[in-house]
């Protein structure tokens, strides 16, 4: 199946297995064992039918690779996740020992850090807010027209205008659709930028703390990775709540052109009387519903921000106690995952053509 490896998304199935690996972490051991695996191996093989659109001899090849592969890497994580979990505790613990007699420059160091990173995203989250706006208000221009070319059709005759109203919801929808795309092409791009700047950031801070931790440059590094895997998360979430707020309002908007049709397929006699109310409320409920995609979305950079600032307070309170919490942990052990099985999904050879 050529290109099929492609259609498998190693973050997908990273995302079974550590699915898998969190819920069970609160289980007993007795629940965990075969039912778990065989649940593990039923997830996975939905995923591949999922995927992969034909049968073929690479796509059962995959499968039985993978099964076990995924198998053995969840039964693995709880020993990873135990060892990880004692490593960072210790070095942790080191390293609030050694910067212990420099804790004033610490705190000067992250509180200038703090300080930089928050004047680096206040311009970020106004330029999403730009996008935002720029972006709802060119569809909201695309879509004007259609109000009135819908006033204007209730001037013609009863079955003109039930013959052309089908394609005239069409093209309504089309417009949308095209719209909420090309909006969600100018708003993808923050994200990228966003995880550069965390890179910057991060690479600062490395730069600053670095002289007070020169014997535990291991631990520091634990707990500087810890918080870029943080911080990348929460700008993939971004990128998340950006494309699902889009395609709420494609879902909020999509039903005016539906109406027109439903109006099309009933009586020609009250076409107009249908029609009416709605090419008289089409540009309000379209200006509507995108004045409400702007209250959502726009303030999603701020929030971007102030969430950034809060991990970098979290990691000055975690260097002052030198007490690890959960998260640490699981974040580096999920980061292990995901690139595990990328890495093993490449190893597998692509299929003949």
């Amino acid at each position: 199946l050529a290109g099929a490896r492609a259609d498998v998304n190693p973050d997908e199935v990273a995302t079974v297995i550590w699915k898998y690996f969190t819920e069970l972490g609160s289980n007993a051991k007795e629940t965990v064992d075969q039912l778990q695996q065989t649940e593990l191996t039923k997830q996975i093989n939905t995923l591949l039918k999922s995927n992969l659109q034909s049968v073929s001899a690479y796509a059962e090849d995959l499968q039985e690779r993978l099964v076990p592969f995924a198998t053995e890497l969840q039964a693995r994580l709880a020993q990873d996740s135990q060892r990880l979990k004692e490593q960072i505790r210790r070095e942790l613990a080191e390293l609030q020992a050694k910067l212990a007699p420099y804790a004033d420059e610490v705190h000067q160091q992250i509180g200038t850090n703090i300080r930089q990173l928050q004047a680096k995203m206040s311009p970020y989250a106004e330029e999403l807010r730009s996008r935002v706006d720029s972006g709802a208000g060119e569809l909201q221009r695309a879509l004007e027209p259609y109000a009135t070319e819908l006033r204007d059709r209730l001037q013609g005759n009863a079955e003109s205008i039930q013959a052309s109203l089908s394609p005239y919801a069409d093209r309504l929808q089309e417009q949308i659709d095209g719209g909420v795309e090309s909006l969600k092409q100018h708003l993808a791009p923050m994200a990228d930028e966003l995880k550069a700047q965390v890179g910057q950031s991060v690479a600062e801070l490395r730069r600053g703390l670095s002289p007070y931790a020169q014997e535990v440059q291991d631990g520091l590094n634990r707990q500087l990775e810890s918080l870029t895997v943080q911080m990348e998360k929460a700008a993939e979430e971004l990128r998340a709540r950006l494309a699902t707020s889009s395609e709420e309002l494609r879902a909020q908007l999509s039903p005016l052109a539906q109406e027109l049709r439903d109006a099309a397929s009933g009586d020609a006699e009250s076409l107009r009387q249908r029609l009416a109310p709605l090419a008289q409320q089409l540009d309000q409920r379209v200006g509507q519903t995108l004045e409400a995609f702007r209250q959502q979305a726009a303030p999603f950079g701020e929030a971007f921000g102030k969430q950034l600032v809060q991990r970098l307070e979290e990691m000055r309170g975690k260097l002052d106690s030198g007490a690890a919490g959960v998260e640490d942990h699981l974040e580096l052990l999920e980061k292990e995952v995901r690139e595990k099985v990328s890495a093993f999904l490449s190893t597998i050879p692509p299929p003949e053509q």
